[in-house]
């Protein structure tokens, strides 16, 4: 069978045939070709003159051959007569031809079916390549000159003439169709290698002027002859435009899902949508958020009628055109969103985007200026964000330098990535609300400044388990008490989150309330106790949540430099002393609070000037990575190496700073007291005898010490207060009877008895001769009150020293 050749217009001739046959006008045969002998078998001398039907394997056959051929069909199908009678199927071809002289001949070519076949499928494969395939086809020779190309009516308008065989793609190629230099570095690096270039993407516009980029893949294929030499080159070349965009697309969304949200900033968030956006979707975007999304309540539907704000919370890219005006910084606030004839509004409202291109950006399109649409942008989208069904803001895409405009399938992946970034702007406005009520919470329920007695300078440290809520269950306090005492307190609740602090919140309420009653510690733990019991009782279901509570409570008495303590189930405290030796005080652990019916045990150190008591809660001392008695050395070995003259809130963030690991798992509290007695002069003590002439000698002695103390002004109001207390305690108290001056920032009077009965302030009637002692002195002090001891009770008045 001969070769199959293309003649360049995408029609294939007939092959040639394996046997060749002439036959005379009356159909017999007058040649016989060498193919003819091979395909049948048959020597030539044996058939020349001899009628063409012998050859026929069904000679009835015959009868209408020529008919047909005469009549135009000049393409059989036929089975022939081989050696010994064997039956060939063949194709035959018949071709009319006349001879000098007028006469006519047939010429008959046949191949036998197999080889028929062959010729068909070759037929069929290039019919596919070079006129079915959606392939670009170009064949090159060595000198890169086209040698055939597949023209279609997907290459229509391309090339400027038809006749480009002999030509080089440079001198066919359209201005602007692709990068030249480069196709042809392509071209000679296969020649060289003789290695193929499959797949490579090649940007261009097939249009002259037109703004689209197109995206074509191109594989070079090398085309050897039998002795393996290059003499061609194949390109396959394939529009993948819309593969490549939507790829793009596909990696623009996959960027967006990581780069967008990483924090719960809700300015950041705005910012990392606009840093995705551009350069790689669009020349510039700017981010409005509404004012409500940035306030301390749940946002809500701010596009009915009215004027809702609109703040610019990040812009990227291509500076908007304002139109002479100021552009919108971030923060402010964006007056031409929301103006009338805006389409911000509308797509706020409906919760649709917004598409305009070219002339859909003139003025006089919309009534107004598109706000952020300059002269040069020709595409501009707005995308509303939404989450939960709530408008929260818009987004603005516009282009300007690109020439592509956006299409439906980049509204899409808008829509995609500004959904994205709207959940997260919602979660980050959630957040930023609950973490402002959890603060408001927090900071209703710890001090947020301590008192400053003028015997105690203290200093705190709280960090909550949870940086989200900042909410947990330690708490710490300091109190004045009366006599110039300072309580300090220290708890720690079961538990973290909201009903950890909850329950936190109602014992530090009930441990100030049982102080101001001037309870010993281990009284105060013991009603505590029992107020921790009916907090869980209350609970119900809910116990687990919270189980129990520690607490460490301790008094500091500055005129005799005592300090009594007791705990419930917490740590001991630390005493540093001057010199700077560490002692952690040997004080009964007890239980926690809450199993009820405890009997709680109390001890009492001496302090003396510039001590420091250091309070804390577990979770400076236990965690994963270590247990307490390892805690314990290290606080040792922390407040050892710090200087016994640093200031308290140095000493908290040195413990903080080098004993909590990062991402500690538990609450903290530190509470660092330095402690400081009252000068000896500043207080004095005297017996009282159990005689009514003695209420006179009490108000001597008052008015000579307020005297050497520089406080005459006061001694009328403190002899009156001093001559009641007195009076009251020789009347209804017992010996021994103590008087008591204190002066600190206060001046304090306290009468002590033996009695335990409790005073009280009844309005005397016009004609009773008594009981207005103790109703004149809360009408003398500034504060007043009683407090039991072991043996009898205190009275105890305090009067401001600043007038």
């Amino acid at each position: 069978m001969r070769d199959i050749t293309f003649d360049g217009r995408g029609e294939l001739p007939d092959p040639g045939g394996e046997a060749e046959v002439l036959l005379d006008a009356q159909g017999r045969l007058a040649a016989w070709g060498p193919g003819a002998e091979e395909l049948l078998g048959r020597p030539v001398r044996e058939l020349l003159g001899r009628p063409a039907h012998e050859l026929l394997h069904d000679p009835a056959d015959a009868a209408h051959l020529l008919r047909r051929w005469a009549a135009g069909v000049r393409r059989e199908r036929l089975v022939l007569r081989g050696h010994a009678g064997n039956p060939v199927e063949v194709q035959v071809w018949a071709r009319s031809l006349t001879t000098a002289d007028g006469e006519v001949r047939w010429l008959v070519q046949a191949t036998d079916a197999e080889s028929y076949r062959t010729y068909e499928f070759g037929r069929a494969l290039l019919q596919g390549l070079f006129t079915d395939i959606p392939f670009h086809i170009d064949l090159f020779d060595t000198r890169l000159r086209f040698i055939a190309q597949n023209l279609g009516r997907r290459r229509a308008g391309v090339f400027r003439e038809t006749g480009y065989t002999g030509h080089t793609m440079r001198e066919m190629a359209p201005p602007g169709l692709l990068d030249l230099d480069a196709l042809e570095e392509r071209q000679r690096r296969v020649l060289e290698t003789g290695e193929a270039l499959l797949d490579t993407e090649v940007v261009g516009r097939p249009v002259p002027g037109s703004p689209d980029d197109y995206v074509w893949s191109e594989s070079i294929l090398p085309l050897r002859n039998a002795a393996g030499t290059v003499i061609a080159l194949a390109h396959v070349v394939s529009d993948v435009t819309q593969r490549v965009r939507s790829r793009d697309r596909l990696v623009l969304a996959n960027e967006a899902g990581v780069r967008i949200g990483t924090t719960l900033d809700l300015w950041q968030t705005a910012r990392e949508l606009a840093d995705v956006a551009v350069p790689w979707f669009a020349d510039g975007c700017q981010v409005d958020l509404l004012d409500s999304v940035f306030a301390d309540r749940e946002p809500a539907d701010d596009t009915t009628p009215g004027h809702p704000l609109l703040r610019r919370a990040a812009s990227g890219g291509v500076p908007e055109d304002t139109a002479g005006a100021r552009p919108v910084p971030v923060g402010e606030v964006d007056t031409a969103a929301t103006a009338p004839g805006s389409p911000f509004l509308g797509a706020l409202a409906k919760g649709e985007s917004v598409l305009l291109a070219d002339e859909q950006l003139a003025p006089g399109a919309t009534g107004r200026p598109v706000p952020g649409a300059g002269p040069e942008v020709h595409s501009w989208l707005l995308v509303p964000l939404l989450a939960r069904g709530v408008a929260l803001g818009t987004a603005v895409f516009t282009r300007s330098r690109s020439p592509r405009r956006f299409e439906p399938e980049d509204v899409l992946l808008a829509e995609q990535i500004v959904t994205r970034t709207a959940v997260c702007i919602d979660n980050a406005s959630r957040y930023h609300r609950e973490r402002t009520t959890a603060r408001t919470l927090r900071r209703s329920l710890l001090p947020q400044r301590l008192p400053s007695p003028s015997a105690v300078r203290t200093a705190s440290r709280y960090l909550p388990a949870s940086e989200h809520t900042g909410l947990g269950g330690d708490w710490f306090d300091v109190i004045p008490l009366s006599g110039a005492r300072v309580a300090l307190v220290v708890g720690d609740v079961v538990g973290h989150g909201l009903q950890s602090a909850v329950t936190m919140g109602r014992l530090r309420g009930a441990v100030r309330t049982l102080a101001d009653l001037d309870l010993s510690p281990v009284e105060l733990l013991a009603h505590l106790d029992e107020q921790m019991s009916r907090f869980l009782d209350e609970r119900g279901d809910e116990v687990s949540l919270v189980t129990g509570a520690t607490c460490l409570y301790a008094v500091y008495d500055p005129v005799s430099r005592l300090c009594r303590l007791a705990r419930a189930g917490h740590p001991s405290p630390a005493v540093v002393s001057a010199d700077g030796a560490v002692e952690f005080v040997d004080l009964p652990g007890g239980p926690p609070l809450g199993l009820g019916g405890v009997v709680f045990e109390e001890r009492e150190i001496a302090l003396d000037d510039g001590d420091l008591l250091v309070l804390y809660t577990d979770g400076l001392l236990e965690s994963r990575a270590q247990d307490v008695e390892t805690g314990l050395r290290r606080l040792r070995a922390t407040l050892s190496r710090t200087a016994a003259s640093a200031a308290p809130q140095e000493v908290c963030d040195t413990l903080v700073r080098e004993l909590l690991p990062p991402g500690h798992q538990d609450d903290v509290a530190v509470l660092v007291a330095r402690m400081s007695g009252l000068a000896p002069d500043s207080h004095v003590t005297w017996e009282i005898e159990a005689r009514d002439r003695m209420v006179g000698r009490a108000r001597e002695l008052t008015a000579r010490q307020l005297a050497r103390w520089g406080l005459a002004e006061a001694s009328f109001t403190t002899e009156l207060i001093v001559s009641e207390l007195v009076t009251n305690a020789l009347r209804y108290g017992g010996a021994p009877i103590t008087l008591r001056l204190i002066r600190d920032r206060k001046l304090i009077c306290e009468v002590s008895d033996a009695s335990s009965t409790s005073p009280h302030v009844r309005r005397a009637q016009d004609t009773d001769e008594g009981g207005r002692g103790l109703y004149l002195i809360t009408q003398l002090a500034q504060n007043w009150g009683t407090r039991y001891g072991d043996r009898g009770k205190t009275i105890w008045a305090e009067q401001s020293l600043t007038g």
